[in-house]
């Protein structure tokens, strides 16, 4: 998730975690104003008289209106627009944003209004179903809701899965050379071997890798425990002989030239990774994993919410969700879709069937939080 970047507040921080959960274009792009999805298509592109024209006979079930979609950009291959077009004549208008901020407070703006559909990260849609701004599913209209991997549901911001459907996941994972390494790496704490002295690359984010520290002592990311926190920073600065170098951005180019042995990757520079280096290893740790989860939700006042619905059925199919996984690069999120993505993919989208859960970081206490930064500043410093 492009949303992978960053040092933000923690507000943000599992935005930034899921996002490398892939948002792939939006750093560089600015929000556009509703833009009719087919414009944004090269060669074969579908307009708007084709669309009609060829739904022009399928008068039966078919759904009046438009469909305004808001998440951020690059979020679909054109041909899943295209096809949702065609075969519902359901005109798309995809809107972009850069933040998770920004979208709420444009749902804010407009009291759930506005948009039919919106795509977003955990977090937020934890807030704007607290402030009424998102209404429940009707799962009547969403015949393909069973096809989503059991994994992905449950979490803290639908616990009873009402409101959302994940569209994708992001899990940091430690990628390794085993020509380079002559152990095994199995967990988090593996990277504390002296034998990976100044051979480690991490991502920047203060409370993922606070957090596995946290879960090398078989705590929660999570905790509000103070001595707990005090104790993983003091564990964390042991880890700094072995890193070479923190970054955000580019820490998988360090695995990839060879420069490092290890590195604790985003989603996406995992993918990126093992794209370039096949015969790299990659590992879920035993401790546990952290992950970010991005989901589609209705807004409160959405205009259309038929259109909407249909939507995330049509997405939901395998073999559309199969599509639309290779093309974002995160976690498949769509257990039904699995057999439908390609062999080369798989070993980097879809999650091995011996995982069964997980821990996402959400917010904490404010004197939590003030710890997490100071441990990591201490932990920086020194390895510098």
């Amino acid at each position: 998730m492009k949303r992978l970047v960053g040092l933000f507040a923690v507000l943000t921080l599992v935005v930034s975690l899921f996002s490398g959960c892939a948002k792939n274009n939006s750093e560089d792009t600015a929000a556009q104003d509703k833009v009719p999805a087919a414009e944004t298509a090269g060669e074969g592109a579908v307009t708007e008289d084709t669309v009609l024209g060829e739904t022009a006979e399928k008068v039966s079930g078919k759904i009046e209106g438009d469909l305004n979609l808001y998440t951020w950009d690059g979020m679909f291959p054109q041909e899943v627009l295209d096809g949702f077009e065609k075969e519902t004549g359901v005109r798309i208008y995809y809107s972009n944003f850069d933040y998770d901020e920004d979208m709420l407070a444009k749902l804010e703006e407009t009291k759930g209004g506005d948009y039919d559909l919106v795509i977003a990260d955990d977090y937020i849609i934890d807030l704007a179903v607290k402030e009424g701004l998102v209404q429940k599913l009707d799962k009547s209209k969403i015949s393909n809701i069973g096809n989503i991997n059991p994994l992905y549901q449950g979490q803290f911001y639908d616990t009873k899965d009402e409101y959302t459907v994940p569209y994708g996941a992001g899990i940091p994972l430690i990628v390794y050379d085993p020509a380079l390494i002559d152990f095994e790496i199995t967990g988090y704490s593996d990277l504390w071997n002296t034998a990976l002295e100044d051979s480690v690359a991490i991502v920047g984010n203060y409370r993922v890798i606070n957090g596995i520290t946290l879960k090398t002592m078989g705590e929660s990311f999570n905790t509000n425990d103070l001595p707990t926190i005090q104790k993983a920073g003091d564990k964390l600065k042991e880890l700094a002989p072995n890193v070479r170098i923190i970054s955000d951005t580019n820490a998988q180019d360090y695995i990839i030239s060879g420069e490092v042995s290890a590195a604790f990757l985003y989603t996406s520079q995992v993918t990126q990774a093992l794209a370039a280096r096949p015969d790299l290893k990659v590992v879920y740790p035993k401790e546990g994993l952290g992950f970010g989860i991005m989901a589609g939700f209705i807004p409160s006042q959405a205009p259309n919410p038929d259109a909407a619905s249909a939507f995330l059925d049509y997405i939901l199919r395998p073999e559309i969700s199969a599509k639309c996984f290779e093309y974002i690069g995160y976690y498949c999120t769509t257990k039904a879709a699995e057999d439908y993505i390609s062999e080369e993919m798989k070993s980097s989208i879809v999650v091995p069937a011996s995982v069964k859960d997980g821990e996402i970081i959400q917010n904490i206490s404010q004197d939590a939080e003030d710890l997490h930064n100071k441990v990591w500043n201490e932990f920086v410093a020194a390895c510098d």
